[in-house]
């Protein structure tokens, strides 16, 4: 009996594609652009309550004073 050997056995598998983050998924539900940022209260409270568990650009949470634990 001869078993079919699988081709690509000991290959590394694929590196998956990394979606868009929270962050970015938010903004653009907002539909805010980068220079809307900063004056939009919806995004500043988002960020407020998720700058420590998520990725908030640098810059954003430097304008607005916050810092990350």
């Amino acid at each position: 009996m001869n078993k079919q050997r699988n081709p690509k056995f000991g290959q590394a598998a694929p590196t998956p594609i990394a979606g868009p983050t929270s962050f970015e998924n938010l903004v653009e539900a907002l539909g805010l652009s980068r220079a809307e940022y900063e004056t939009s209260a919806t995004l500043k409270d988002w960020v407020s309550k998720h700058k420590n568990s998520k990725y908030v650009p640098p810059a954003l949470l430097a304008a607005w004073g916050f810092t990350v634990e």
